[in-house]
């Protein structure tokens, strides 16, 4: 069992030779900016505010490592989609994200992604972009489905429908409906995290 008491945050790399290649499995949470990856973190790590909730989105492009127990990384990605980012930040982004999904040595330590999408809003067009390369990457991912607390409980289901079904999301692909502030959907986040990491 993890202890989820015992995390730091080991690094937040704004470089591709800052990536940490220590031998313990990573999952990494992908998502568009204010997605929730943040409030996601804190609350699997039962912490406020261990991962930062910035009140801009898509300002910070770094790819943080949350080291969890020594077993485990949690890696938080810069989140895609802002469209008032300079273009210095969307290449300072693109050269980071390609950097560790597409370019990294150490890719064999990445055991699962974390695909975030916003319930109520279903997949963007940049979200469906990263889908496509999910698809043919061979990286096994998840859907997870944030700020489900927002919908009725007829929208959830339509919603959930709506993801099942997408073309862009393979068939089989686990969805779980997720909420930061009910706490919905951490036990099935950490259920699939630790069948990906092999931690029992």
């Amino acid at each position: 069992m993890l202890n989820t008491q015992n995390v730091t945050l080991a690094i937040s790399a704004g470089r591709p030779d800052q990536f940490l290649n220590e031998p313990i499995p990573q999952i990494a949470l992908s998502g568009r900016s204010n997605v929730g990856k943040s409030s996601l973190i804190n609350s699997l790590l039962g912490r406020k505010s261990l991962a930062r909730v910035s009140g801009t989105p898509g300002k910070t492009v770094t790819v943080n490592y949350y080291r969890v127990d020594k077993k485990l990384f949690l890696v938080d990605l810069p989140g895609y989609g802002y469209a008032k980012r300079t273009r210095e930040e969307q290449a300072a982004f693109s050269a980071l994200t390609d950097g560790y999904l597409v370019r990294n040595p150490n890719i064999d330590l990445l055991r699962l992604i974390l695909q975030m999408i916003d319930i109520r809003v279903g997949p963007t067009s940049d979200d469906n972009a990263m889908l496509g390369w999910l698809n043919s990457s061979g990286i096994p991912y998840a859907v997870v489905a944030t700020k489900c607390d927002k919908c009725s409980k007829s929208e959830l289901t339509a919603n959930i429908d709506a993801l099942t079904s997408h073309p862009n999301i393979a068939d089989g692909t686990p969805i779980i409906p997720f909420s930061a502030t009910k706490g919905i959907g951490q036990r099935e986040v950490w259920s699939i995290i630790s069948d990906a990491a092999g931690i029992r």
